[in-house]
């Protein structure tokens, strides 16, 4: 096999069994079937029946353990869901292999078309961001509300500490790492991702922080785990090159929900220089800048962004449950948190 070939990835159906992916009290996993993909599915019993059903989607390398903090926080106003993307978390490779930003969104649209749950109150971190924004721009009908924390959209002036992340699309890159890493131990893998992904390290409890070495231990002993990291930020980089209606900047002009926009002023992954962009480009928009936190705020601070979602849903109840402005960036607003 050369180099800048991906290695064989063996069918779900006869994949190693590996430790169970953890569920903290109050949470339920399930695997849901669907034509070319299984994905795996977890939700937050809402406090009361007949809350609006909310969805949300992790970034590249996450699952959706990324949204526990947050589900927990908006318990009260939403019956949330968190899904596992195919190849992510405990949702096996899709049967195509298809881990393009198209591919991704495609198999958000089946879960909800298939589940009945639309519109919903769609959430996306990074990549997740990236796809939810395609979600909300090509399927407005399964959309009530978006809210993008850090989202990945195309930037002209990458930050240098986001090329490594980056250059796992270039072939041959990954089998290249894999080889540098095979002594580090999951520990040391955790601490460097949370270096990378918190504005502070210091934010994650002991707890979180041994529950996430377990994590990275079972997914490492997963054969296809390198290939869904790989073509995952190979669709990422594609994405970011393609011009007409399928541009990323493009599809968020078109989305029509009303849009809270997350960006933390540590974040070494996606510019902070970008929330102005993207609060113009989102034509309903407004938001929140939250100066300490880093790629991941919703579990850095979910009590801030908890907050700043029910506002955003409660000025969209107001305007009589309407999903967009017609024109312009009518609805946008601005707001600095204080990151703590």
């Amino acid at each position: 096999m050369s180099s800048t070939e991906l290695p064989f990835v063996p069918p779900a159906n006869v994949l190693p069994k590996v430790a169970p992916v953890r569920v903290a009290e109050g949470e339920r996993l399930r695997s849901v079937g669907l034509p070319g993909i299984t994905l795996s599915i977890r939700s937050r019993p809402p406090a009361r029946a007949g809350l609006p059903p909310a969805l949300c989607v992790h970034g590249l390398g996450g699952s959706s353990q990324n949204w526990s903090a947050l589900m927990e926080q908006v318990q009260a106003t939403v019956d949330s869901e968190a899904v596992d993307l195919p190849g992510f978390g405990d949702s096996p490779p899709p049967d195509d292999g298809d881990y393009s930003i198209s591919g991704h969104a495609r198999a958000v649209i089946r879960y909800l078309d298939a589940s009945g749950r639309g519109p919903v109150h769609l959430f996306g971190n990074s990549l997740g961001g990236a796809v939810c924004t395609r979600v909300a721009a090509v399927r407005p009908d399964l959309v009530r509300t978006l809210t993008l924390v850090s989202p990945a959209l195309p930037e002209i002036r990458v930050q240098r500490t986001a090329v490594p992340t980056g250059l796992l699309a270039v072939p041959g890159v990954a089998g290249l790492f894999t080889r540098f890493t095979k002594e580090w131990t999951a520990e040391q893998r955790v601490r460097g991702v949370t270096a990378l992904c918190y504005g502070d390290p210091g934010r994650v409890t002991p707890e979180g922080f041994r529950y996430a070495v377990e994590e990275m231990e079972r997914r490492l002993r997963l054969p296809y785990f390198w290939d869904a990291m790989t073509r995952s930020a190979r669709g990422l980089v594609n994405a970011y090159t393609l011009g007409g209606q399928h541009a990323l900047w493009r599809q968020a002009e078109r989305v029509l929900a009303p849009t809270l926009l997350v960006y933390g002023g540590r974040d070494q992954l996606v510019g902070f220089r970008m929330a102005q962009k993207a609060a113009r480009a989102f034509r309903d928009s407004r938001l929140l800048t939250l100066p300490e936190a880093g790629h991941v705020a919703m579990m850095e601070y979910p009590e801030t962004v908890a907050g700043a979602f029910r506002d955003l849903l409660t000025d969209a109840e107001a305007a009589g449950g309407r999903t967009g402005a017609p024109d312009g960036v009518a609805g946008m607003s601005s707001t600095t948190g204080a990151g703590s």
